[in-house]
């Protein structure tokens, strides 16, 4: 066995990140780690290369017990990474890249045309053909993500762990990259490839490990394992088999108004176009893995990314959300997964949290009066049961659930027409966790439209009227009526089908 680790175990402050995990990397084999949010895989990766000093268990290389204190060290032992966000330096040459602190030098001084010799050796055989004395820059992700890979072998040369290396990637670029990746395991290096683009996994790998809040579910054999038992393995849940041949149900009529129309909406590389329909007053829940497109859908809807192609139209005509500013005039509200990064102002109080859409809605030259703040404030704190001392508190003071319920808050003194809520439940306590799905349910009953995305399946189906589900990056299908059940969402998750059905014929 080339690497081997045994009872690896990590904990920080409040969480057991890594539980006694065991893995196995075998020389010339393509080893899958999945794992949704915080199932330890990142803290695996960071354990063996150095990142973090591990609290129990063991680790050999080629039979040698190791403890790397540093990545340096851990490439010197053998172990090389080449991360999603490529750690070369693009304002430099590719030569200058590929031989950065070993460069060969001529009288003191650095030889360039041997730096330059030097990289194109350690080019050959990836099937690039490029100018090594241009600038990395100059080139696309999935050259850069090669020439990372060459350096990182050639400083390596046992084990190569790839951490998302397609996330920015088209088509033909993995296509190019998976030959790269084909070629070093038939030269026999280790690697561990790290993905939530399932389809991926089952085309390049030969073996895949799951793990799950911190510990190892299982490791398989990728052909002898079927999608279905892979997502129930990552997700948790056991599919009901009694019930996986049930008949698919027809899409139940919807009479409530339509509210807005997506229409091919979309951005290469983040999410594949898309037709959506939203009616007035329900509940649409985006299901996938992490990594399917469910935030990014919700992005492009918010502006915060840019849609290239596409359009999205309302009974007046066009609407325009290419901005979050352009999205809050037309009656959006965002409230996003990470609060503590892109939701909460921690050093603003509760009052201006809650207020800060509204007076964006309203315009920075009209400012909403002190008094009128103060009525929106209280009046939404009592509603919410916001949990504070005064609103004028720090909102960064507060719990967990009480800052996810300011978020709220703030959109729903805006007063938006549609309201996306991405895991709104995710790190708080189980009565908040109740309270925020009774307010969804209040609040759709008033007619506000919502779009949830959660990894809580039953959560999920709690609340929601259909499911749009996502997988790699695609709009894969629509769930309604009866459909909408945790068995018909894991197995739709699972499908080998590529082509968006029922998700695109509704909004025709």
């Amino acid at each position: 066995m080339l690497l081997s680790i045994r009872d690896l175990s990590k904990s920080f402050p409040g969480t057991r990140a890594l539980d006694g995990v065991d893995f196995d990397l075998r020389a010339g084999e393509v080893h899958a780690l999945l794992g949704e949010n915080g199932a330890g895989k990142s803290t695996l990766i960071k354990c063996l290369t150095g990142a973090y000093r591990r609290d129990a268990g063991e680790i050999r290389l080629d039979g040698e017990k190791i403890s790397p204190s540093s990545t340096s060290e851990a490439q010197e032992l053998g172990i090389g990474t080449v991360y999603q966000e490529v750690n070369l330096l693009p304002n430099l040459t590719v030569a200058q890249n590929l031989t950065f602190g070993r460069e060969p030098r001529r009288f003191g001084m650095v030889d360039g045309k041997a730096q330059r010799e030097l990289a194109r050796e350690m080019l050959d055989g990836y099937g690039l053909d490029i100018d090594v004395g241009r600038d990395l820059g100059a080139y696309s992700v999935a050259v850069r993500q090669i020439v990372a890979i060459a350096r990182a072998v050639a400083l390596s040369g046992k084990v190569l762990i790839l951490d998302e290396p397609t996330a920015s990637l088209d088509a033909a670029e993995v296509r190019m990259l998976f030959d790269v990746i084909r070629d070093l395991r038939d030269r026999g290096l280790g690697i561990i490839f790290v993905s939530h683009f399932l389809d991926q996994v089952f085309a390049l790998c030969d073996r895949l490990t799951v793990l799950r809040n911190g510990r190892k579910i299982t490791t398989e054999t990728t052909a002898d394992l079927d999608r279905v038992k892979l997502i129930e393995h990552m997700l948790g849940h056991e599919l009901d088999r009694a019930s996986e041949e049930a008949a698919t149900t027809d899409s139940v009529a919807d009479d409530r108004p339509e509210l807005l129309r997506f229409e091919g909406i979309g951005r290469a590389g983040v999410v594949e176009p898309f037709d959506l329909t939203i009616r007035k007053g329900e509940v649409i829940g985006l299901a996938g893995l992490l990594g399917s497109g469910r935030t990014e859908t919700a992005e492009l809807m918010f502006g915060v990314r840019t849609p290239q192609t596409g359009k999205t139209r309302d009974a007046d005509g066009p609407v325009s959300h290419a901005t979050p500013r352009e999205a809050i005039a037309a009656g959006f509200g965002f409230a996003p997964e990470d609060r503590k990064t892109h939701g909460i102002i921690a050093d603003l109080s509760v009052r201006e949290n809650i207020i800060l859409a509204m007076q964006a809605h309203r315009g920075w030259t009209r400012p909403i009066p002190r008094a009128e703040q103060d009525a929106i404030a209280e009046d939404y704190i009592a509603k919410l049961d916001i949990r504070t001392s005064d609103a004028d508190k720090p909102v960064g003071d507060l719990s967990g659930g009480n800052q996810q319920k300011v978020v709220l808050a703030r959109w729903l003194a805006m007063n938006p027409r549609y309201l996306i809520l991405d895991e709104p439940t995710r790190g708080i306590d189980v009565g908040a966790h109740a309270e925020i799905l009774r307010l969804i349910q209040e609040i759709t009953e008033e007619g506000m439209s919502i779009l949830v995305i959660s990894s809580e399946l039953d959560e999920l189906i709690a609340v929601v009227d259909r499911v749009i589900v996502l997988r790699d990056r695609k709009h894969m299908r629509e769930l309604t009526g009866e459909e909408v059940a945790t068995d018909a969402i894991v197995r739709a998750i699972a499908s080998s089908d590529h082509a968006p059905d029922a998700a695109r014929d509704h909004a025709r």
